[in-house]
């Protein structure tokens, strides 16, 4: 190993091989946000197959949809194996649960689980702290992305990876695909993640991390750009856009609507969101944050513009240059004419632009 290059967390490593070797032959679920993307997919991954060398089955799960034409490009090339929840899904055969890319309390599973009686076991994640259930093992750390911490844990032995093994090969591809997405495409990388890059380098499969990152935009996104460059407002180079009501299979339009306006010059954050149905009774107004401005962090400007629910969970969160949220709409969700359509649209541009507006001491130009 280079001297330059860090050493892994050897007391969180330590401690995570303690605690798989307690749960030793155990079937855990490893629980992923909603909306998987592909830093908890690959995590997920790496967790799995660290977790099989000490006799320990488990479902990688997530409840929502994989909708963003990259991660289903990374879900099929590299064939990952996930469950989408259902009512049938047979919680109570979990010995336990395992959060990653997420501390629980963002997830919609986690109150399935709860109620199935599933232990919370363990939470291993890069983002800020959300509170969230307590558990034995807890890896938290301000790396630029999950992967870099599972790619620690297999740097220091807990998985050997061979380049001639097709499993560890993918799963070498998905990490470096994780890494890439989350630190946008290294440009935000720490110290950690570029040693982590490094060493995936040598296992991974550039022509099948190209066959993902070739996916093109649909048709939908490019009618969410269209419909965003022309109701998009601009305010001290920041650009809000609307874009009205969307599918829940469209919901990962949003982001990239997002990353597509923040190319535009002379803008340097973008906020945009739409009205997603969450279920066949349920609407939620859902958001992305990109920024290019380093003074600006997307996880304490949500929480702070946003606020929080009735039982203290954050509506927004982030990480360096993104964020997301989501707000549900409660019993104003439902659709009955277009005037009712329309009315509630234009409450929610509304309001969304005068948390944000007024976030930034632009009040007066929300109204």
């Amino acid at each position: 190993m280079p001297p330059e290059a860090k050493e892994p967390e050897k007391k969180a490593i330590d401690e995570f091989r303690a605690f798989l070797e307690n749960h030793r032959d155990e079937k855990h679920v490893i629980v992923i946000q909603d909306y998987p993307d592909p830093d908890a997919i690959s995590s997920a991954l790496a967790h799995q197959l660290i977790a099989g060398e000490y006799g320990i089955s488990s479902d990688i799960v997530y409840c929502g949809e994989v909708s963003h034409p990259e991660n289903l490009a990374l879900v099929r090339v590299l064939e990952v194996e996930m469950i989408s929840w259902t009512p049938e899904f047979e919680a109570a055969s979990y010995d336990g649960a395992i959060f990653i890319d997420n501390q629980a309390v963002n997830t919609t599973l986690w109150p399935k689980l709860q109620e199935a009686g599933v232990k919370p076991l363990a939470v291993v994640d890069h983002h800020s702290m959300q509170g969230g259930p307590q558990v034995e093992y807890c890896d938290r750390r301000p790396l630029g992305a999950t992967a870099t911490i599972y790619t620690e844990y297999i740097r220091d032995g807990m998985l050997e990876l061979e380049s001639a093994n097709r499993t560890h090969t993918r799963l070498a591809t998905a990490l470096m695909h994780g890494i890439r997405t989350d630190t946008a495409n290294l440009v935000n990388a720490r110290q950690e993640d570029f040693v982590a890059a490094a060493f995936l380098s040598r296992f991974m499969n550039s022509n099948l991390l190209g066959e993902i990152l070739g996916v093109k935009r649909s048709n939908r996104v490019m009618e969410g750009i269209e419909k965003a460059l022309s109701t998009r407002r601009q305010v001290n180079h920041l650009t809000l856009a609307g874009i009205g009501y969307l599918r829940r299979k469209d919901r990962d339009i949003i982001p990239q609507v997002a990353d597509f306006l923040l190319t535009e010059e002379d803008v340097h954050t973008v906020v945009v969101y739409g009205v997603v149905m969450t279920d066949e009774t349920g609407e939620s107004i859902v958001g992305s944050l990109r920024s290019s401005k380093l003074t600006l962090s997307p996880d304490e400007f949500l929480k702070d513009a946003l606020g929080v629910d009735s039982e203290g969970n954050h509506y927004g969160g982030g990480r360096r240059n993104a964020g997301g949220f989501e707000i549900p709409l409660g019993f104003m969700s439902g659709s009955y004419d277009d005037e009712y359509d329309q009315l509630k649209w234009q409450l929610v541009e509304k309001k969304i632009q005068q948390m944000i507006l007024g976030k930034l001491g632009a009040k007066d130009k929300a109204t």
